[in-house]
């Protein structure tokens, strides 16, 4: 302690002294070998010393002493205590420029010594970000991409960085994005592999940085990983298929996004990985594979190539998970694919075991969530197709009364869907529909829904589009008059929307028997 109390006054008083390279250079060699020493008592006497400005001084002045000034700063602020006298020496700002230079083992001292200063402490971080670190820090990333050591402490920077939005535009006007998949590509290990995701988790909320992820191949890279680590029982590996699901959810911007997505293949290793979680008290990866699959589903160029590769049969067959919020995404993830499909809505609503599971569900009063989508399905499935048979399957499952339950919903989006699929399964097939019409009082639920003051315009509408259908039939032409829908009609005719006003008219008469040409 007595030789580096000898070396801490050395440099307070010669730290700038030009002509005293070797003296100083061995002064801090010295504080670095008391560190290995005695790291408490060292710590205790540099606290108390100079050094700090004695650093600045030497950064500044001693170009040579410059590396090893910088290698004693970054095993100083290992030291929490010593990163405030390290920021009031403005010790952050002198090794800023140190960055830029060509010298690998200076990069490395440097980022390390900012880097642990600056951590935690968002106000420096915000000002590093302001003096131009970012595009350093991607320089670094692009010319020593092969040194392990500088590719560790930079992607730890950007690490800390990543998650101020101040930061996140500077790297969107740099080629980051290409850096780092080049980086995940060639990661090996879980440390690594962690980090980067943590850094793209948080760039995956810039929408610019997003899509330039997508353009330098992001999905190709996260598609082999979950290929290399389907089946894994490790704990490690978990995380890191976890990870990479939920990225590929974040990632899932517009519809070009999940368009690249699905052509390289990503639903299927997607899916794999279910059939392995499926079973699992580990509901994380299901949920951020579920997530990713249903958001895959929305684009129509994606609907089609995923019905085409046999994806809706892989997603029934995963329906057996008896896991409420799983079940949910599934058949969400199915309700999407049908959406603006016939031929889905067809395989769908053809298949007599999933229409049963799926009135099953509508029963579920235990879980809202399952019966509210499988409803929702159930009246997708009508409302896409185009087939008597589908009609009569669904009649047969005893769906219908299910869907006319679903037009007294709270809501009414799905009371809109649960109308407009009534309607269209009643001009495709009435005559099959007329009994279960009856036995679930559906002219009656129709009566409430124009009656209701608080019936959305949309819904009163939709709702006198269905009573139009029902008038071909004699059956339910007698239920109409006799629940005296008449009177309500005329009053729906002095209605303030003027959509509602005019399908009142139609109806009207329709009911009468006048023709409407």
């Amino acid at each position: 302690m007595e030789t580096l109390s000898h070396h801490l006054d050395y440099l307070e008083l010669c730290g700038n002294d030009t002509e005293a390279e070797e003296q100083i250079t061995e002064s801090l060699n010295g504080i670095l070998q008391a560190l290995t020493e005695d790291k408490q008592r060292t710590f205790c006497l540099i606290k108390e010393s100079g050094i700090f400005l004695s650093l600045a001084k030497i950064l500044k002045s001693n170009p040579r002493c410059a590396v090893k000034a910088a290698q004693v700063l970054s095993e100083i602020a290992k030291n929490d205590e010593m990163k405030k006298p390290c920021i009031e020496a403005d010790l952050v700002l002198t090794l800023i420029p140190f960055l830029e230079s060509t010298d690998q083992e200076m990069l490395l001292h440097a980022g390390r010594a900012i880097g642990r200063i600056c951590y935690d402490n968002r106000d420096l971080q915000e000002e590093l970000v302001k003096v131009g670190v970012i595009p350093s820090l991607v320089r670094i990333l692009t010319d020593h991409a092969e040194s392990e050591p500088l590719v560790h402490v930079d992607l730890l920077a950007l690490c800390n960085l990543a998650d101020l939005d101040t930061a996140k535009e500077a790297l969107s006007k740099t080629k980051v994005a290409e850096q780092l998949v080049k980086q995940l590509r060639r990661a090996e290990n879980h440390e690594r592999l962690e980090i980067i995701f943590e850094v793209l988790q948080a760039l995956a909320e810039n929408d610019a940085l997003k899509v330039q992820l997508v353009e330098a191949g992001v999905q190709e890279v996260l598609s082999d990983i979950l290929l290399r680590l389907q089946g894994s029982s490790q704990a490690e590996d978990t995380c890191i298929v976890k990870a990479t699901s939920d990225l590929i959810v974040s990632l899932l911007l517009g519809d070009g996004n999940c368009v690249r997505m699905v052509q390289v293949g990503v639903i299927h290793q997607l899916l794999d990985l279910l059939e392995k979680h499926v079973e699992s008290e580990d509901i994380s990866v299901q949920h951020a594979a579920l997530s990713a699959l249903r958001n895959l589903a929305v684009p129509v160029v994606n609907k089609v190539q995923m019905l085409e590769e046999g994806v809706a049969e892989r997603i029934q067959a995963l329906l057996r998970s008896e896991t409420p919020p799983a079940q949910f995404k599934l058949l969400g993830t199915l309700r999407m694919l049908a959406d603006g499909q016939a031929d889905a809505a067809e395989i769908l609503g053809q298949d007599p075991m999933l229409l049963n599971r799926l009135v099953q569900w509508c029963n579920a009063s235990d879980d809202t969530d399952v019966c509210g989508e499988a409803n929702r399905l159930l009246a997708s499935i009508l409302r896409h197709n185009r087939s008597q048979e589908v009609v009569k399957a669904v009649q047969e499952a005893q769906g219908v009364k299910h869907l006319v339950s679903m037009t007294m919903s709270k809501h009414a989006a799905m009371q809109n869907e649960a109308l407009n699929a009534l309607a269209i399964a009643s001009a495709i097939d009435l005559e099959t529909l007329v009994e279960s019409f009856k036995e679930s009082q559906l002219v009656q639920s129709l009566h409430k829904l124009l009656q209701d003051d608080n019936t959305s315009a949309e819904v009163k509408y939709n709702s006198m589009s269905l009573l139009c259908s029902l008038l071909n039939s004699g059956h339910l032409r007698q239920e109409i008059e006799d629940n005296k829908i008449k009177e309500t009609l005329e009053q729906l005719c002095s209605h303030s929307n003027a959509e509602v006003v005019k399908e009142a008219l139609v109806t009207l008469q329709i009911l009468k028997g006048d023709s409407l040409y």
